[in-house]
């Protein structure tokens, strides 16, 4: 328990993790329970002083909510918009708690009231002002983090290949691989010549138990810092209509692979206390998805292993992360057998996954996809969920595969 804390806590100053807590209250437990259990009749809210009643009050409780909901999120990920727009609330909300007795409470008592609770919010105006060093990002680039060295797999197109160029762009090497060699080697001339950096081609099909093996083997001389596992492909269909090698490779690719790849790369990170790992999982793991049966359950066990060795490697240094995103506009679709477009860029993507590497164990890319995922997981049995889910692969899956 004190280590989840701690995980949860750290890297913020004292004062920062209470209006966290305090924003977590008034977001999760204080304010729904204001707006759907006390009755209009005796609701009050207050806004820059001013005290509304009954339905008013309950109207303005929407955006109280949305206030310190993004209070919550801002504080937890330490947001850099969070200055100036976090001192400037707390600013009306202490000049709220000077104004409100004022107005309401008479003599000398409403006076010393308002003082007395203008202090403590202006104070917290006046930290928040003055940390705005506190919400910049102070993390290094990715290369003093980790090392010179990261492999990305599946590197040839798609969220794989952005990575690549991420990872070039903050000043990393980078090995690229994948199936097709001509792609990369296009990757690679492109990389050379924008971001300066070295870069090693090694050509490798992942459904083959022994290509993990012959990766880590062609870069045994290079200190790897970053691994990305991110190689993977979908297949949509009922069960029936399905190849069995083709479901077989899927698991290989999207499982095996994973768990060859960390294991041979992961031990040199340890020895040398420092290292990166992020696995392309999916928000596909949120809930059973029927005609996408085998893929969903293989983005459950990317989802689970991920953050498993997130907490396993913590103290040795390495960061592990798995980031999940829903539709993007890739590759993926076609070679699924979906209905292709629409979705996220995968740039998008790459963004959230280094923003979350360090931060979090998992992150699913994108709101809506984090309010799907969320919301059939948590207010839906899981079987209904499935059936919401059959509904949804229903329109992305051609007849002949359904």
């Amino acid at each position: 328990m004190f280590d989840w804390l701690r995980s949860h806590f750290k890297g913020r100053p004292g004062w920062a993790n209470a209006l966290m807590l305090f924003a977590g209250y008034m977001t999760f437990v204080y304010i729904p329970w204001d707006f759907f259990i006390k009755p209009v009749a005796v609701d009050e809210e207050v806004w820059f002083g001013i005290l509304f009643h009954g339905t008013a009050a309950k109207i303005l409780e929407i955006p109280h909510w949305f206030v310190y909901a993004a209070g919550f999120y801002g504080l937890r990920y330490m947001k850099s918009w969070m200055w100036p727009w976090a001192a400037v609330y707390a600013g009306q909300v202490a000049v709220g708690m000077l104004i409100w007795p004022l107005l309401y409470v008479e003599g000398f008592f409403g006076l010393l009231f308002g003082v007395i609770s203008f202090i403590p919010f202006a104070g917290f105006s006046w930290l928040l002002w003055e940390s705005r060093s506190v919400f910049q990002d102070p993390r290094p680039s990715t290369r003093e983090r980790y090392g010179e060295w990261a492999v990305v797999t599946g590197a040839s197109a798609g969220i794989g290949k952005e990575f690549a160029r991420a990872l070039a762009a903050d000043g990393m090497s980078v090995v690229l691989t994948a199936r097709r060699g001509d792609r990369l080697r296009e990757l690679a001339d492109e990389l050379e010549k924008n971001h300066q950096v070295s870069i090693r081609v090694v050509e490798a099909d992942l459904t083959d138990p022994a290509a993990a093996e012959a990766i880590a083997t062609a870069v045994s001389d290079l200190e790897v810092g970053v691994l990305v596992a991110n190689a993977g492909f979908g297949y949509a269909g009922r069960i029936d209509k399905q190849e069995t090698a083709r479901l077989t490779d899927m698991v290989q690719v999207n499982c095996a692979a994973v768990v060859a790849l960390t294991s041979r790369f992961v031990p040199a990170m340890v020895e040398r206390g420092r290292g990166g790992v992020i696995i392309t999982g999916s928000a596909a793991a949120y809930q059973p998805m029927p005609l996408h049966a085998v893929y969903a359950a293989s983005k459950v066990f990317d989802q689970y292993f991920g953050e498993a060795l997130a907490v396993e490697l913590r103290d040795q240094g390495v960061d592990v992360m798995v980031i999940e995103p829903g539709r993007t506009e890739t590759e993926f679709q076609d070679a699924a057998g979906e209905q292709s477009g629409g979705g996220q860029l995968p740039h998008e993507v790459v963004e959230t996954a280094f923003d979350a590497l360090g931060r979090a164990p998992s992150v699913i890319s994108g709101w809506f996809n984090w309010l799907r995922g969320h919301v059939a997981r948590r207010l839906f049995p899981r079987s209904f969920a499935a059936y919401l889910a059959r509904e949804y692969m229903a329109r992305q899956v051609p007849p002949e595969l359904r």
